[in-house]
């Protein structure tokens, strides 16, 4: 069972920060060094500040980036730049964006609460991809020092009737709390939801639903292994303490605002390369369709290769390559006997994963890369903008981009009911939920009620 539950969220004083987009920013790992810096200089009170403050030499287990958030928090309460909602809330977000793909305008619904955090082994919070040791590490850092979490998990369930965001009722009619826009131009609305009837439809309508994680599998772990300290300190047998729950922004897998971007794969470098050596071995396990560059402007060529690139995935895995110096670009497009060459270790939903096709037959079988280093970075390069990605090969940057389609909702339902975890990388929830919202401040002796409606006597196991 889902348990949803409102909050005492803290958030900015918008009677001192009257320009929310100068605040707010991005999730910590999308942010890039020099976004780092912009947003520092944007102003004082950016919330980069807390969820990706600043290395310093000299850093100390006392003094560093994680200590130096806790104090910048605790002063900006204490200076009112922060102030603590003193009504339990759920807050209801609309984000009116333009697709980077197809610049298509769309708006997308979600609502931000508490869900309380569940085993790893639960069916009633899935994740659908694998998570490293490094982020996790650093989240729990900066979540202990803070005691408070600084952006919510982004979380998808499925609602065809759309009955759950229709229990806010009237509420998006009333002025909102906060209208802005991000640094991207995207227009941000959040409304207060306090009415006791509003908050237990809500929590009833997702009680027999099971969440999916979209974005934030690190913040949910590090929210998992938090509470597991705090059990050791103050006791498991509260399931109502606050460091039980989690801060979640959820949104309707139907939603139709819903965009999944593709996470394209750039290789900086790879030594004695040969263009014809590598398709002669993809031909092997793929139909290779080459086509001439009709264009040198890469928005104009990200167009043409994603549209055709999605004709040709329609049935199947189809894979788009693109290197230096090359007057042509390709689709690899799986042949359906080489399905078996993928590995036996694989379930067959696995299998029909673009990206993990492309990890196991092109990087690790094709190109000798070795499993451990398809995690690095600096070899290999992430990019959901398909202009980008191709100019990044085109000026140099990169040595061959390999593009591929937006992982679809339908795989990740079967990955997902399966219990099983895509790699890394396998999926674009565009956009991102943006850190400055609303905070969530823990007190672990804090109690958080919770009680489903037409059941005011029973309290959820």
């Amino acid at each position: 069972m889902t348990i949803v539950a409102p909050f005492r969220a803290v958030t900015y004083n918008f009677k001192k920060i009257s320009k929310l987009g100068a605040v707010v920013a991005p999730p910590y790992d999308v942010i890039s060094d020099k976004e780092q810096d912009d947003y520092y200089e944007k102003d004082p009170h950016n919330v980069v500040r807390l969820i990706l403050g600043k290395m310093k030499t000299g850093d100390s287990d006392w003094d560093n980036r994680y200590t130096r958030a806790a104090d910048i928090f605790k002063r900006w309460e204490a200076e009112d730049i922060l102030v603590r909602v003193p009504a339990p809330s759920i807050y209801l977000v609309s984000i009116a964006y333009e697709s980077p793909e197809t610049r298509e305008t769309k708006t997308r619904w979600g609502f931000i609460a508490l869900v309380r955090i569940e085993e790893p082994d639960s069916p009633v919070i899935r994740a659908h991809e694998k998570t490293f040791t490094f982020h996790r590490e650093d989240r729990l850092k900066l979540m202990r020092a803070c005691n408070a979490q600084m952006s919510p998990v982004f979380g998808l369930y499925q609602d065809e009737a759309n009955e759950i965001l229709s229990a806010f009722g009237d509420t998006k009619d009333l002025p909102p709390m906060v209208s802005f826009q991000d640094t991207n131009g995207y227009r941000y609305q959040m409304w207060q939801a306090t009415s006791k009837s509003v908050l237990a439809d809500i929590a009833f309508g997702l009680a027999p639903k099971s969440l999916i994680i979209a974005d934030g599998h690190h913040r949910y772990e590090t929210a998992r292994n938090y509470r597991n300290l705090m059990r050791a300190r103050f006791g498991a047998h509260s399931p109502g303490r606050s460091y039980e729950y989690v801060m979640m922004y959820l949104s309707n897998i139907a939603d139709k605002g819903l965009t999944i971007l593709p996470t394209h794969r750039l290789y900086r470098s790879y030594p004695d390369f040969e263009s014809r050596k590598f398709l002669a071995s993809a031909q092997a396990h793929f139909d290779v369709h080459s086509f001439p560059l009709s264009s040198s402007n890469p928005e104009g060529l990200a167009g043409i290769i994603s549209s055709r690139l999605s004709e040709y995935g329609r049935e199947g895995t189809c894979i788009g390559f693109y290197h230096t110096g090359s007057d042509n670009y390709y689709l690899l497009c799986l042949k359906p006997e080489a399905i078996g060459e993928i590995g036996d270790d694989l379930h067959p939903s696995l299998k029909k994963v673009d990206v993990l096709v492309l990890s196991r037959l092109i990087f690790q079988r094709i190109l000798g890369i070795r499993r451990d280093a398809l995690d690095d970075e600096k070899i290999i390069h992430y990019e959901s903008n398909t202009a980008s990605a191709l100019s990044s090969v085109l000026s140099g940057e990169s040595q061959m981009a390999f593009l591929v389609n937006p992982t679809k909702i339908e795989q990740i339902l079967e990955v997902t009911g399966n219990s099983l975890l895509m790699p890394r990388k396998s999926t674009y929830f565009y956009p991102k939920i943006i850190s400055g919202l609303v905070f969530n401040k823990i007190d672990p002796r804090e109690i958080i009620p919770y009680k489903l409606k037409h059941a005011e006597n029973t309290r959820v196991p």
